[in-house]
C-alpha cells in the first residue's frame, strides 16, 4: 500500500487540523512509502492550488504503484472531485465540522452532495459523520476515526517559578486566586465572550479566566473589507476563513463589566508557555454555544488540557462529545446555561483537592483511549478497507466484461 497524502493544513501554520495532518502523514511514514503534496507555506496558497493537478499526474506518473490518494479537509475534497477524473485509484477525504455544515446553499448542492463521489468519507467526529449522512453520503463509505493527542504535553516539568512570571504576564498578583484557561481561534462558537458576559460576572473575585488564542492581525485587512459586504456574505467568510469575530467582543466584555483585574486575553503563545499555564490553572473551560452554520469537528485543545491533568469543563456539543466523555476525562455542561456553568464551577473550585485528583484520572482516560498511534491504526483500517472494496469493484468489472465478450 504506497498512499499519497495531499494537505494544505500543515505546520508551520498552528491549529488542530495541522497537527492531525502532520501527525498523520508522518507517522503513517513510518509504516509506507508515503508520497505527498504539502503546502508548507513556502509558496503562495493560490500557486499551490493552481500547480496542484499538474503536480498530482506527475507524482502519479512517477509512483506507478501510489494505491490511494487522502485529501485532508473539506477544501482539499472540492480539488478532489477534479483529481476523481483523472485516476481510477481509490480518493478518500477526511471532512472537519465546517467542512460539512457551511451554510451555502450552493456549496450544499454544488459541493457537498458531490462527496459522495469519493471512495472513503472518514469525519473527525460523530457528530460530522451525522452531518455527512444526512447529507446522503452512503453510510458504508463513512468511517469516523476521533484525532489523537500528543502524550508528551503530559510529561513536561511543572516550572514552580512560572506562576512568578504569569503574574508579570498579567500584571496582578496570584496569591490565593483560581485560575480557569480557555485556548481557541476566538471565534463565536468557541463562546469566548459569552462565558465573559454571563458566567465571569457571577462568579467570585477570586477567580481569573485566561483566554489563549491565535491573535492573527493578518486578518485585520480582511476584516476592514467584510464591514462593506453584505452581513449574510461577510458572515459565510468569516467562517471559512476562521476570521477572530470573537476577539472584539472579549475586549468589549471586559470593559463593559470591569473586568479588567480578572479577564486576561493572552493572544497567541508559544507552545512552552501554553504548557505551564495548563499547569498552573484549576481548571480547562470550552464553553461552546450553538451557531448556526458552524460547528466544533472535535475539541483536540480539550484533550490537550486533560493529558496536562488539567480538569475540562466543557459544552456537551457537536464534536466535543467525542473528545470529553462526562465523568471520565472531564465534565460536560448544557451549552449557553449561564447558571448551570456558574454553579458548577463555584462547587468544584470550593475543593481543590477532589478537583486535581479528577484531574489525574482524566488524564490517565485520555492518555489510554487517546493517541496519534491508535488514530493512525484506524487510518490504515479504513485505507485497507478502501482498496479491499477497489478491488471487488475491479474483479466485478472483469467478470461482467468477461461474460460479454
Amino acid at each position: 500500500m504506497q498512499p499519497l497524502f495531499i494537505t494544505h493544513k500543515y505546520p508551520p501554520s498552528i491549529g488542530g487540523m495541522e497537527k492531525q495532518s502532520y501527525e498523520l502523514i508522518k507517522r503513517m511514514s513510518e509504516h509506507y512509502d508515503v508520497k505527498t503534496i504539502i503546502y508548507d507555506g513556502s509558496m503562495g496558497r493560490v500557486k499551490f492550488f493552481l500547480s496542484l493537478m499538474d503536480n498530482v499526474r506527475r507524482l502519479l506518473k512517477e509512483n506507478p504503484d501510489i494505491s490511494f490518494i487522502h485529501l485532508n479537509d473539506g477544501l482539499m475534497g472540492v480539488m478532489g472531485l477534479f483529481i476523481k477524473k483523472i485516476t481510477n485509484i481509490p480518493v478518500l477525504v477526511t471532512l472537519h465540522g465546517l467542512d460539512v455544515v457551511f451554510p451555502n446553499k450552493l456549496y450544499q448542492k454544488h459541493i457537498v452532495k458531490k462527496f459522495r463521489r469519493f471512495d472513503g468519507i472518514i469525519p473527525v467526529s460523530r457528530a460530522t459523520a451525522s452531518e455527512c449522512i444526512a447529507r446522503g453520503m452512503d453510510i458504508n463509505k463513512v468511517f469516523t476515526v476521533f484525532n489523537g493527542v500528543d502524550h508528551n504535553l503530559g510529561k513536561t516539568k511543572k516550572q514552580e517559578q512560572f506562576r512568578r512570571k504569569l503574574e508579570e504576564m498579567l500584571g496582578i498578583p496570584l496569591k490565593d486566586k483560581k485560575i480557569l484557561v480557555s485556548i481557541g481561534r476566538a471565534v463565536t462558537r468557541k463562546g469566548f465572550s459569552w462565558f465573559i458576559d454571563n458566567v465571569m460576572t457571577k462568579l467570585d473575585d477570586d477567580i481569573i479566566y485566561l483566554v489563549i488564542g491565535a491573535d492573527n492581525s493578518s486578518t485585520k485587512t480582511l476584516q476592514t473589507i467584510l464591514k462593506f459586504l453584505p452581513p449574510p456574505i461577510a458572515r459565510q467568510i468569516c467562517f471559512l476563513f476562521a476570521v477572530e469575530t470573537d476577539k472584539l467582543k472579549i475586549s468589549e466584555a471586559i470593559i463593559k463589566n470591569k473586568l479588567e483585574q480578572r479577564v486576561f486575553f493572552l493572544g497567541r503563545q508559544n507552545l512552552g508557555t501554553i504548557v505551564q499555564v495548563l499547569y498552573h490553572s484549576d481548571a480547562f473551560v470550552m464553553p461552546n454555544i450553538r451557531v448556526k452554520g458552524d460547528a466544533e469537528g472535535f475539541g483536540l485543545v480539550a484533550l490537550e488540557a486533560a493529558v496536562c491533568g488539567l480538569p475540562v469543563i466543557a459544552a456537551n456539543l457537536e464534536g466535543i462529545t467525542d473528545a470529553i466523555i462526562d465523568g471520565r476525562n472531564g465534565y460536560m455542561l448544557q451549552p449557553g446555561k449561564a447558571d448551570v456553568w456558574t454553579d458548577f464551577i463555584h462547587k468544584v473550585l470550593s475543593d481543590r483537592k477532589s478537583l486535581k485528583e479528577f484531574g489525574e484520572k482524566a488524564k490517565e482516560y485520555t492518555i489510554r483511549n487517546y493517541s496519534w498511534e491508535k488514530m493512525v491504526d484506524e487510518y490504515i483500517s479504513v485505507f485497507s478497507k478502501v482498496a479491499q472494496n477497489a478491488e471487488c469493484r475491479e474483479d466485478q468489472e472483469e467478470t461482467v466484461i468477461t461474460l460479454t465478450a
